[in-house]
């Protein structure tokens, strides 16, 4: 039997410090309505010292599942009873899963930004020279799914290379994963892929970046998107980067996989991108 009319409303969340300007409500709306499914879908404003109380207090209002935003990604890999392979991987948690035991843990970030990449965007990411701007857990997300795709060297900088070295060291590929100081970006040589996964431009510091990073073969990704996308992206067109993407289909994709964790159903995630990618301009970041 198959009625939604007589169907539960099931009770998601994303959490998140600002969360106000989070798409996922209307993402994962619109992919319910796809299948016809009762769902009430609303963002959680949780400043890192309050997460595990509204964490608690949704799962004992019935909450199913969560997404998981900054800066909390990787203290909800901390709560988790079990992780997922690449959750374990990325040491960060982007979507919570309610089950007998507590809540498991798993990271679409990376899936979704594989699949927009290639799929969408149709890039060949293989043996892809990659310089990864960031160490904190947007990058953890997607770090191990850029190896698995293929990409060749892969150089990590940030601002503390203390955090640099430390998500190195959890990829566990000393041959092929180089931590470097982001002060040191210059002597790098170029990239085939550059991917900016700090949150720089919310927190009005985005990196100075030089022009030889890039060159009219490079494929510059933001993983954010809206205003806060901006200033990456105008530096990669300055620098005569030949793709410049942002972060909004990376966005539509994690949250698919989220959905289909959830649901067991695959949403169709083309016409709820292009719907979004009309007023992407006046989009500001937050998962």
């Amino acid at each position: 039997m198959d009625s939604s009319s007589s169907s539960p409303v099931l009770r998601y969340a994303v959490f998140g410090h600002p969360v106000a300007h989070s798409l996922s409500p209307r993402i994962h709306a619109a992919f319910a309505r796809q299948f016809g499914i009762a769902l009430e879908y609303v963002g959680v404003d949780a400043a890192p010292e309050r997460f595990d109380v509204a964490l608690a207090e949704f799962a004992a209002e019935g909450g199913l599942g969560a997404n998981i935003t900054l800066p909390l990604k990787t203290r909800a890999a901390s709560i988790c009873s079990h992780l997922s392979d690449r959750a374990r991987r990325a040491g960060a948690v982007n979507t919570l899963i309610r089950s007998a035991t507590g809540w498991e843990g798993d990271n679409t970030d990376g899936v979704g930004l594989i699949r927009d990449l290639t799929e969408r965007h149709g890039l060949d990411l293989r043996e892809r020279r990659t310089l990864l701007i960031g160490a904190g857990g947007a990058a953890r997300g997607v770090a191990p799914a850029l190896l698995d795709a293929g990409i060749g060297d892969l150089f990590i900088v940030n601002r503390t290379p203390e955090r640099a070295d430390a998500l190195a060291d959890t990829l566990g590929l000393p041959g092929r994963v180089h931590p470097r100081y982001l002060s040191d970006v210059s002597t790098l040589g170029n990239f085939d892929l550059i991917v900016n996964a700090t949150s720089a431009a919310r927190d009005d510091a985005m990196p100075t970046l030089p022009m030889s990073l890039a060159t009219p073969r490079t494929a510059a990704v933001d993983l954010s998107y809206g205003e806060a996308a901006i200033p990456f992206l105008a530096w990669a067109k300055v620098a005569g980067a030949h793709d410049r993407i942002d972060g909004l289909g990376m966005l539509v994709e994690q949250a698919a996989e989220s959905f289909e964790r959830w649901h067991r159903k695959r949403p169709d995630t083309d016409p709820v991108y292009a719907q979004l990618r009309q007023g992407a301009l006046s989009l500001v970041t937050a998962d």
